[in-house]
């Protein structure tokens, strides 16, 4: 019986995935690199690796760091306008809540995490919320996902995930999970072998859960 769900959030419970390219982009430009949305795909969404190790052989890790640092707060001038949440997913949240424990699994760091979430409103549907300082290794590690199941109590047979990219999905297997893709954007035509659903939007994923909670 299904007792828990973990949710990725870039790309599952809103649309930034775009918005981080660009910003990462716009900077690496700055550098003298031209970023294509193919080395963002493989190297980010796929490896999950950082982009920046792109011109590490040019640059030093203090001069990488203030780049990076610069990207994060481009990225977040972005994310001030306002980010909603992707169609049908609130509906999804408000279906599941109160029959499984919730929680938010994502490599985003707090403060990005917050701007994020500032408007939407979904955050009142989750018992706990995992961010990039709530773990030692980022996905495809499954660091975040063993993270997630210790909050939860239960173990990955009772416990499914949700996700959009390779690296998610890498994550949620190597911590023994089931876990639903919803591919979007820069994850769509990504290798999703052995996942449990691969999903064309959010109106399909209660009808997958359904069966599980009710076992």
């Amino acid at each position: 019986m299904l007792k828990a769900v973990f949710w990725d959030n870039d790309g599952v419970l809103v649309d930034t995935e775009e918005l981080y390219f660009e910003a990462t982009r716009t900077v690496l430009a700055r550098a003298g690199y031209n970023l294509t949305a193919e080395q963002y795909i493989d190297i980010g969404l796929h490896q999950g690796r950082s982009v920046f190790d792109l011109i590490r052989d040019g640059y030093d890790a203090d001069a990488i760091e203030d780049l990076r640092a610069v990207r994060n707060d481009l990225y977040a001038d972005r994310l001030s306008a306002g980010i909603p949440a992707l169609d049908g997913i609130e509906a999804v949240l408000a279906g599941l809540y109160g029959r499984v424990r919730m929680g938010v699994v994502t490599s985003s760091n707090p403060d990005h995490f917050a701007l994020i979430h500032r408007t939407t409103g979904l955050l009142q549907y989750f018992d706990f919320v995992l961010t990039n300082r709530d773990y030692a290794h980022t996905k495809p590690h499954p660091a975040p996902y063993l993270a997630a199941l210790a909050r939860s109590g239960f173990t990955p047979n009772e416990c499914i995930a949700l996700e959009d990219s390779p690296r998610g999905l890498l994550a949620a297997q190597a911590a023994g999970l089931r876990c639903v893709v919803v591919p979007r954007g820069l994850t769509r035509g990504g290798d999703f072998t052995g996942a449990y659903r691969v999903v064309a939007d959010a109106s399909e994923i209660a009808d997958i859960l359904a069966p599980l909670i009710e076992e």
